[in-house]
């Protein structure tokens, strides 16, 4: 392939809807069900990724571990549809949202997982979310999966190759205020270049 060639996508805009919350209690990676969440510019307060910042991990090798960062991470949201199809490859009956510790599922968008950086989430009331990129498995997700069924490593091992580019993705909150459950949210999609 030719260095520098390029594809485009132009801008578009997509509709779902807020089929679930959740917010975590402490230091539990698991979160628990809302009827509405009250986002801040430091995301959800008292849950486990809120802050303007957080501390690196395995996810960010060029950093020594636990260096401070931007917090680009503050809401983890998933599609069931994405997370039914990774329990079919797992041969579970179901994984939760709250299992994996997500603060919100969506449904209406097709491959949730793979919307690009830079998409903006506009919800009913307000609030806007914008979209940093996927959120890659992790064992911690895979543990509290695998607790639900009787402490399998396979499970825990499993979540992390099977839920590749379907564990949903993680956001910022761009403008601050209160989500319900229903809510309805238009997606707006960058226009998106492929850089080979």
């Amino acid at each position: 392939m030719t260095q520098g060639l390029m594809f485009r996508h132009p801008a578009r805009t997509l509709e779902a809807r807020v089929d679930g919350l959740f917010a975590g209690a402490g230091p539990s990676f698991e979160t628990e069900a809302r009827n509405a969440v009250d986002l801040s510019f430091e995301g959800l307060a008292n849950d486990r990724h809120g802050g303007h910042t957080r501390r690196t991990g395995g996810r960010e090798p060029w950093y020594p571990r636990r260096t401070e960062i931007r917090n680009e991470r503050q809401i983890s949201i998933v599609a069931r549809d994405e997370l039914a199809s990774i329990a079919a490859d797992m041969e579970l009956d179901r994984i939760e949202p709250e299992w994996v510790g997500a603060n919100m599922s969506l449904s209406g968008v097709t491959r949730l997982s793979w919307l690009p950086p830079r998409t903006l989430l506009f919800f009913d009331g307000g609030v806007t979310l914008k979209v940093d990129g996927d959120n890659a498995p992790c064992r911690a997700s895979g543990r509290s999966i695998a607790r639900q069924f009787g402490d399998s490593p396979e499970i825990e091992r499993g979540f992390v190759r099977h839920g590749r580019h379907r564990r949903g993705l993680v956001t910022w909150v761009e403008k601050p205020g209160r989500i319900e459950l229903g809510a309805r949210v238009e997606l707006r999609l960058p226009e998106q270049w492929i850089y080979a």
